[in-house]
């Protein structure tokens, strides 16, 4: 835990065979991380750009792209868990996230068994399945944790997506008990809006954290049991933002903040440790107002950003295999 008094962690938003054997256990070993994420586009990046792989790939040639796929990720997801170990079995979190194939995210019958079976590959306790917040999502989310797999409920924009992930981790905690987090994707959304609103002289940089504030004001309140709220797409791009920005603006009790490697740096080196939330609701309203004031829709933003979201996932899940074809 990055902050023990506060129950803040850090995790990495990165995999890569090299790495986990060098910087990872580095950032570990220095108390800074305690677990990690990994995602399609991550893991498109290690495997069509590291050679690390390549010697497990010319086992495996025998295989369609997809196994193959897997059988270097389930490598890499296993071998962060070995390394994770000791903190999850002292309860300092330990997990790290695979997601599920972004192309069953309509599909909760078929989400369910992918996890089950990612899962059970694996053979490690202290994974995290990762679904995304969709109708069919929220279903796989509620029979997987009541399963006692845990879960990371991601690529959530909203506040709506946000409950439905609570109530179905709490609808899971009745039949397990076992660690679930929501993740909230942030920069997204000022990327998406700032533009428009420094044109018209309203703060940049602020919705995206005040709409992550909201989910995290709501989803504490309900008190779902061993389910915490998960700050994701944390990185900065370009500089009008201090590196670390989106890790200072969100620091949270009960909470975790997943970021690249560049951003957790920056954050050790000049962060601020000053707990920002919980936010006040007027001002979370007052500057929603000034948003739509500004002709911004935010439910047709938040709506773009989820079929973005999961449209990414998608592009970097084909162009792997592709590439692995």
């Amino acid at each position: 835990m990055y902050l023990e008094e506060a129950r803040f962690a850090l995790w990495a938003d990165f995999i890569e065979r090299t790495f986990l054997e060098t910087g990872f256990r580095e950032l570990i070993d220095k108390g800074i991380i305690n677990g990690a994420t990994s995602n399609p586009a991550i893991f498109k990046s290690a495997i069509l750009t590291s050679p690390a792989y390549q010697e497990q790939l010319a086992t495996l040639t025998h295989l369609s792209s997809k196994a193959k796929y897997e059988a270097l990720a389930i490598f890499d997801i296993q071998s962060a868990a070995d390394i994770l170990r000791p903190l999850y079995d002292k309860g300092d979190d330990g997990y790290v996230s695979i997601e599920v194939d972004p192309f069953l995210c309509d599909d909760s019958e078929a989400t369910i068994a992918e996890g089950v079976r990612l899962h059970g590959s694996i053979n490690r306790p202290n994974v995290m399945i990762k679904v995304p917040a969709t109708d069919a999502g929220y279903i796989a989310m509620e029979t997987l944790a009541g399963m006692g797999i845990p879960v990371n409920a991601t690529l959530i924009f909203s506040v709506e997506q946000a409950l439905k992930c609570a109530d179905a981790f709490n609808k899971a905690a009745q039949k397990s008990s076992v660690d679930t987090v929501i993740s909230v994707f942030v920069s997204r959304i000022d990327r998406a809006i700032d533009e428009t609103l420094r044109a018209q002289g309203i703060q940049t940089g602020l919705m995206g954290i005040l709409n992550a504030s909201d989910i995290y004001n709501r989803v504490e309140a309900l008190h779902v049991p061993k389910c915490r709220v998960l700050f994701a797409s944390t990185g900065v791009k370009g500089s009008e933002f201090r590196a670390s920005y989106y890790i200072d603006e969100l620091l949270a009790p009960n909470s975790v903040n997943t970021a690249p490697i560049a951003t957790i740096d920056a954050y050790v080196l000049g962060g601020d440790r000053t707990l920002k939330l919980p936010k006040n609701a007027v001002s979370i309203q007052e500057h929603h107002n000034k948003v739509a004031n500004a002709g911004i829709v935010m439910e047709d933003i938040i709506k773009q950003q989820i079929e973005e979201g999961l449209d990414a996932f998608k592009v970097a899940f084909t162009e792997i295999l592709d590439a692995l074809e």
